[in-house]
């Protein structure tokens, strides 16, 4: 377990890495998967030191996406119409 994990994060990546063996994967496979699903998560959740870029950065991405969903097309689309 890396020192950056509290024992909630090892708990996950116990259950996926266990997860992954159980759908046939590779143990080395399986470790790989689960650390990577791991990282990812405590990216999303602000576990990490440099988690806060990461994390505007994809509001963005979700305000734009959002946008997009409610107009049916995005701005170049816009511009190509008119």
């Amino acid at each position: 377990m890396p020192k950056a994990w509290s024992s909630k994060r090892e708990r996950q990546y116990q259950h996926i890495a266990k997860s992954e063996k159980g759908e046939g994967r590779s143990a080395a496979t399986a470790k790989r998967i689960a650390a990577a699903t791991v990282n990812k998560t405590r990216r999303k959740k602000g576990e990490t030191k440099g988690s806060s870029r990461t994390r505007s950065k994809a509001r963005a991405s979700t305000a734009k996406k959002r946008a997009v969903r409610k107009t049916g097309r995005t701005a170049t689309r816009k511009r190509a119409r008119k």
